[in-house]
This record gives C-alpha cells, structure tokens and sequence, in this order.
C-alpha cells in the first residue's frame, strides 16, 4: 500500500470529490465505485469467519462485499494481507471534550474508530439551562439546552468522526436539584424523567449513571429505577459507572443489576474492574453475578479499556461525602484545620490500602499554570521533591485548581483485564478523550487509552497475549457495541450500510502511547474511511471531516 504523498494525495482528492457529489449527479459510467478496497481479509464484524473479498462504496455506504467486483472505481486500494473490518465503534469515550476545539480528533481516527459513544459515566452536554432565544449556556462553553441541540453542533462542525451521546443522569440530577445530597422530591423527579425522555426523543441512545461523582453519587436506587424507565420501551441500555469499584464491587454490580431489573432496561457496566490488589480475587464473583443475571433474562453486557491502570479525578481519593454542595463546599472542607485530621486519615486509609500508595498515583493534568511541572508525576516522589507531605500536596493542587486535577491509579490487575476483554459479553473502549501531537488537543499528561486502546486490544491481547482471537475483537469493537446503542448501519460489512471501514495490517498493529510518553499514535492502522471518505491512508490525514451526529433508531 506504500505510495507517495503526491500520488496519495491526487487518488484521495479524486475520491472525495465524487463522494462528496450530491445523489443526483450521476458517476461517470466508466467508474463503478468511489472507493475499492480489494483482495482484503474481510471481518464483517459480526462474528463470523473472515473471507478474502473485495469491499466497494459508493456514496457514503457500502456498494457491494465480495469476490471478484473488479476494479472500476475512482480509488482502488490494495489490501492484500490486511484485515479489512468496519470502522472501530467506541462504546464509552470522551472525545466530546476536546471536539469542539479541534474537530480532527486525530487519536480517535488514527486508532481506527469511527463512531464515539459519549455522554458517559453520568455527564452530558446536555440538557441544560439557556437564556431564551439562546442554544448555549451563558458562561458554560461546550454545553447545551437539550441532546438534540448537541447533536445539530456536531452536525455543523462538521466533526471527522460520527458521535452518539447518551443522556447524563448527573447532569440531568445537577439541572433539577443542583449539588446538594438529599433525595428528590415527587415534582423533581417528575422533571427529571421528562428531560430522560426528551433527551431519548431527541436521539440519545441511553442513560448513563457516575455513582462515584456527585451530584450522581446522591442519587437512590429508586431514584435511578425512575430515571432508566424510558428507556425499556426503547430498548436502549442504563451505562453504569457504579457505585464502587473496589471493596463493595460486589454490592455495586448487584446494585446496577437491580435498577435495570426495575427499569426494565438493558443494563452496560461501564469499564468492569476490580480494583485494588485485595479486590482482584473478586473477579470470579463479579463474572459469576453479571452471567447468572444474563441467565435469568436481563440483557446485561460490560466495556473495558486494555490497561491495568484507571483514570480519574484527584477528588476521588477523598470520601463522596466531602463533595455534598459542589466544589465550593469541598475547597472549604479540605482548607478546614478542625477538618485535616479527619479528612487526612480516610484518605490515607484509602491511597494506602486500596491504590497502594502515593506514588501509584500519577497526576494526569491541572488547571492551574503553575503546576503544569507536576503533570506525568507520581504524587509521591512529586511531593518528596518539594520537601512536602503528599496529602498537603494533593491538598495544594486541588486548591490552586479549584479541583479540577486528574490522576492515573496504578492498581490493577493486567490478568484480570485480559480475562474481562475475553467475556463474552464484554466489548473494547477507551473511556478516554480525543488528543493530538499538537494543537488544541495536545493538554496535560492523558492515560495513553486515548490514543492506543484498540491497536492495544489488537497487538497485546490478540496477537501477543492470546486472550481472544481477532474475529471475536473485531466483534467486540463494532457489531456488539453498534448493536447495544441501536446505531443499525454501523459496526458491520453489508451492502447498504454505513461506509465506514478500517484496514488494518494483524501482524504490525500496536499501541504506541505509554504512561510515561502518553503522545504517540498508533502503529498498522492503515486505512481508515468514514462515511464513505478516506480519513487517514498510510499515516496521511486527509483534509476530510465526514463524520455525522447519530441518533439512536
């Protein structure tokens, strides 16, 4: 597939220009097809076994799938000894954080996904109160009214990339009651489930619960049960980031299981784990809950990222308790002398003896300037070298952030993370953002998910670990998570469906990003279209942004 740039360049600028022709302009006869990907090894993404065939598109979606189709297209790209498969489908990102600054989304792309699901772990762009006659928030940039004003801003970037969001049950909570921890009242909750099912009518494709953060983490059980109720008659899945992670894993995963019950709803366990080195043991039992609960009907399946190490807020390592009111509240809490001795022994108690210690946290980014130097530290050694106390060090960096800090934890089971990708109910995500080598989407020091998770499930775990074979990570990366969030012509190979696709060389594909050097792309990733458009051929972006909004079926 090697070819110059320049002939790279004259083939691609061929190409997208017919797709970009409106359906009423006729393709001259001689050329069939805008896009030919012949002789590849095609996954259809639906599991089945792989056949050498040939792939055609024709604007924007998929023309034909199979042998012998000739070569009769504007663009005709050899995929010989490469693994043809539909665009990668991320079931939990956040690549809305950084999309409306730089609509690349270059890590996003140069992974092989094409479609992001977002809205996750309780927080949407919307809904959200606006000034009247106005789309936005005042004073709270990337928000909007409703899901359905989000979407249309997609729509109008245009994005390189498709994007499904989800409806946030915190930021739908945050909208109605604000920070406080106390239970609704009839009225709100009321309220709230009206703005879950706007959100559904407007074509978010599920709710998605942060019981770990406030204002989610006030929520009730029953409470939540209410919330998810639209969501049945839609078929459309509660993602959960539960309650616990770690300890009370089990309870937290009986829990997710019981609101879905009373909903109704398909239920997603968002990023499965089981943290902690006295937790790791756990995973038989969560496995075992999570398959007797799939055996007694519940539609049930889980996501998670190929790493041993999770990403997070610094806050986290402090009780939830402690966040009752918003971040004001939690500043002046933390700034409390009465406080520190309190404050100080539970979060020791937790870095300690569930994280592992200090310097199993990294610090991932910082709003404020002046710690910029801190970022890609372990806490630990980052305080020793300022002669401090890692507690009044965690203390100091949230305060002059005014809370806003990431972490990377370090306390994870490598084992663990390959036997949960080889469910068979789970499927691959990064849980992370979009980020670039430069620009806008160059920011902090990220947990290397966001730029290598699926090259990472294709090279460690399939080529080099075993833990699954490439026709069942392929479906886990497409076909299943298409499926779980009604996007019906995504994640598969057939005729008539999305032009999305992604070449892929199985003997070269590997992730790049590492904690320590966080900022390298992905090797093997070698094609990459998007509704019908080449995004990236051989390492070369093209200037192409076809990505859509979609709205669940």
């Amino acid at each position: 597939m090697t070819v110059t740039r320049r002939e790279f360049l004259a083939a691609t600028s061929a190409a997208l220009a017919a797709v970009g022709c409106a359906p009423s302009i006729a393709l001259p006869a001689r050329k069939r097809y805008d896009v030919l990907i012949s002789n590849g090894t095609v996954f259809d993404g639906s599991g089945n076994a792989p056949l050498v065939a040939d792939v055609a598109l024709l604007e924007g979606r998929i023309a034909a799938v199979g042998p012998g189709l000739g070569d009769n297209a504007r663009l005709v790209i050899d995929a010989r000894d490469l693994a043809v498969a539909p665009g990668f489908v991320d079931i939990h990102s956040h690549a809305d954080g950084s999309l409306f600054e730089d609509p690349r989304a270059e890590s996003v792309i140069r992974q092989g996904i094409t479609t992001v699901v977002v809205g996750k772990d309780g927080g949407s762009r919307g809904p959200s109160l606006v000034p009247q006659g106005a789309t936005q928030p005042s004073r709270t940039p990337g928000r909007f009214g409703t899901i359905g004003a989000f979407l249309e801003a997609v729509d109008a970037l245009p994005s390189a990339i498709n994007l499904a969001s989800m409806v946030g049950l915190g930021t739908v909570r945050g909208l109605v009651i604000g920070a406080a921890d106390r239970p609704a009242t009839a009225s709100e909750l009321q309220r709230m489930q009206s703005y879950v099912a706007d959100a559904l009518a407007q074509g978010a494709c599920g709710a998605s619960s942060g019981l770990e953060y406030p204002p989610g983490a006030f929520a009730s059980r029953e409470e939540l049960i209410e919330l998810c109720r639209p969501l049945a008659p839609r078929g459309l899945p509660y993602a959960t980031h539960m309650r616990n992670e770690d300890d009370h894993v089990l309870e937290a995963v009986s829990e997710a299981i019981a609101i879905a019950e009373g909903a109704r709803c398909p239920l997603q366990i968002s990023h499965l784990k089981t943290d902690g080195p006295r937790n790791w043991k756990k995973i038989d039992a969560v496995l075992a809950r999570i398959d007797t609960a799939r055996s007694g009907g519940l539609d049930v399946a889980f996501d998670r990222y190929p790493y041993a190490a999770y990403a997070t807020g610094l806050t986290l390592i402090f009780p939830v308790r402690t966040l009752d009111g918003g971040t004001s509240a939690f500043l002046s809490r933390i700034a409390d002398p009465a406080r520190r001795d309190s404050l100080r022994d539970g979060v020791l108690k937790k870095v300690l003896e569930t994280i592992g210690g200090w310097d199993n946290i990294m610090i991932a980014g910082v709003a404020h300037d002046g710690d910029r130097n801190a970022e890609g530290k372990r806490l630990g050694s980052y305080a020793a070298s300022l002669g401090a106390d890692p507690y009044d060090t965690a203390v100091a960096l949230l305060t002059r952030s005014k809370g806003d800090v990431g972490m990377v934890g370090f306390s994870m089971s490598e084992e663990n993370a390959a036997r949960f990708l080889a469910h068979p109910l789970a499927m691959a995500c990064t849980d992370g953002g979009a980020f670039a080598l430069e620009g806008p989407a160059r920011r902090g020091h990220p947990h290397p998910r966001g730029l290598g998770s699926f090259p990472r499930v294709l090279g460690h775990y399939v080529r080099e670990r075993k833990a699954l074979t490439l026709t069942q990570a392929i479906h886990k990366m497409t076909a299943f998570p298409a499926s779980r969030v009604k996007l019906s012509d995504r994640g598969r190979l057939g005729t008539g469906l999305a032009g999305d696709v992604v070449v892929f060389d199985p003997a070269t594909v590997r992730d790049r990003a590492t904690f320590t050097e966080p900022f390298q792309y992905p090797e093997g990733i070698r094609l990459v279209v998007v509704n019908g458009q080449v995004a990236l051929r051989d390492g070369i972006r093209t200037e192409a942004r076809s990505g859509r909004a979609l709205r669940a079926s």
